[in-house]
Parts: structure tokens; C-alpha cells; sequence
């Protein structure tokens, strides 16, 4: 039993002492300075600014459709792409946004149309999905859309 147990420990031995030394011849400068730049690039974002957060369509009639133009810069360190625009509700239709990536420095845009339902102060919300740190952007419209004169209003 003592021969198995001397023979066992021997063998672990030489196999942690032979990884030990192909480990270490394994490691290359190139590699080591590639890694660095690696990180380095993975540590840089796109940072999106827009030119307004929100925008106010004042008072507005009933059913009335409005737009507005969100207007956005790239003031990253890398591309940004913008994968999805999505409204807070179906009667705020974001659109016609470019899917291809925004380099550093350039702009691009997107349009919001509000089709006026509701009533009195509304505020809808636009979220922005793009690559940048937070990975979502939000911005909103406000407006004070007034009753419809049309609809007969119950006594009951």
C-alpha cells in the first residue's frame, strides 16, 4: 500500500512540475501587448447625446397627429449602433432611424409621430436601445391634448 500511494505521489509530482515549465515558455510578448490593446478597445463606448430629451407639442387637439425630429450625436470613442426605438405605448410611433453604425463624431436622427389620443397633460416615453455603457437611452414627449367637442359625454 505504501508503494502505491509513494508511486502515486511521485507521478502527481512530475505531472504539476512539467505543466509548470511549458506554462511559462507558452507566454509571448506579442501576445501579452495584443491583450493589452484588446482591453483597451473593449473598455471604449459610443456615448449617444441627443439635441433636445424632450419635446413639448404644447396644447393640441384631439386625435390631432403631431412629429417631432430627436436629433443625436455620437460623442463616443467608438461606433454606435442603434439596435431598437421603442414608445411607452402603441399611439407613439418612433421611426426611420439608421441601423448601420454611427462613427464617432457623426449624426443621425430619428422622427416621433403622436396620433393625439387621450386627454389633458400626456407624457410618453421613447426608449433608445444602442450599445452604448448603459445600453438605453430615453427621451419624451409631452403635450396637453384638449377633449374632443365631439364625443357626447354621459349623465349617467
Amino acid at each position: 500500500m505504501k508503494k502505491i500511494i509513494l508511486g502515486l505521489s511521485t507521478l502527481c509530482f512530475i505531472a504539476f512540475s512539467s505543466c509548470k515549465d511549458n506554462a511559462a515558455k507558452k507566454i509571448e510578448e506579442s501576445n501579452i501587448a495584443a491583450a493589452a490593446e484588446r482591453d483597451a478597445t473593449a473598455s471604449k463606448f459610443p456615448v449617444i447625446e441627443f439635441d433636445k430629451k424632450e419635446h413639448d407639442f404644447g396644447e393640441i387637439e384631439s386625435r390631432q397627429s403631431v412629429e417631432t425630429v430627436f436629433k443625436y450625436t455620437n460623442t463616443g470613442d467608438a461606433p454606435l449602433v442603434i439596435t431598437d426605438i421603442k414608445s411607452s405605448c402603441g399611439c407613439t410611433v418612433p421611426q426611420d432611424w439608421s441601423r448601420e453604425p454611427l462613427a464617432p463624431g457623426e449624426s443621425g436622427q430619428f422622427s416621433v409621430k403622436y396620433n393625439g389620443s387621450g386627454s389633458n397633460k400626456i407624457t410618453k416615453t421613447i426608449t433608445v436601445t444602442a450599445n452604448t455603457e448603459k445600453g438605453s437611452e430615453v427621451v419624451k414627449i409631452t403635450a396637453f391634448v384638449k377633449p374632443d367637442p365631439n364625443k357626447v359625454k354621459s349623465n349617467s
